[in-house]
Parts: C-alpha cells; structure tokens; sequence
C-alpha cells in the first residue's frame, strides 16, 4: 500500500522548499481512521515533514522534539495541499506548514540534534 503522497510540483525558497501534494485516497494511512470521515493522522503529517525535511534541506543530526504543533483543520482524501518547509539551521529546527487554498491544516517546529546520525 501507498504510505507518501503525489508531489505535484516542488518550489525552492530562502532556506527551505514548498512541496504541492495530492493527498491520495489509497494512502495506507486512511485505513481505519475513520471509516464515514477519512482523516489523515497527525503522526502521517508530521513523519512526512520529517522525512521531506531530511531528503530536501540540509538537515543533519537525530530528531529530538516537535514544538508549537498545531492540527487546525482535518486533511482529508484527494486534497491538494502545499507543506512549507524552512531550516533555521543557527537553532536546528525546520519549521513546517500545510496550507490548502481554504485554511492552513497543521504547522509546528521539528527540532534536530547537533550530533550527526550513524
């Protein structure tokens, strides 16, 4: 089963990326969450800007902390969606935002340590 979304379009900004995502229906994901309301979870979106974050900006070192998480509005099935994605490397953290045309859906911080993962 399909664990990641479409990447529709990728935009390079100042120290970070914009990623336009299709949230696909036949994500694994959806599975059993719910079954009348289908919502992405929370762990979903916040494991995509991590691994987004380490694949696309120059991040480094172990994830150690999500800061200032905020879910405002459900990520549903065959949404279109841009998640943002700024490294402040001087505090190693990537800030993230997912942003569809109507609201933004979630953001926070994701923190990394300065020790280099082996």
């Amino acid at each position: 089963m399909k664990r990641k979304p479409s990447i529709l379009g990728q935009e390079q900004m100042d120290n970070g990326v914009e990623l336009t995502l299709n949230i696909d229906a036949d994500i694994a994901d959806f599975q059993g969450h719910f079954e009348q309301f289908a919502l992405l979870p929370g762990v979903t979106q916040t494991d995509w800007a991590i691994q987004y974050s380490r694949a696309l900006l120059p991040v480094q070192g172990d994830f150690l902390a999500l800061e200032a998480l905020k879910f405002q509005e459900p990520m549903r099935p065959n949404m279109t969606v841009k998640l943002a994605l700024k490294w402040d490397a001087s505090k190693r953290k990537v800030s993230f935002q997912y942003q569809s045309e109507k609201s933004v859906h979630a953001s926070g911080r994701i923190a990394f340590s300065s020790t280099i993962p082996t």
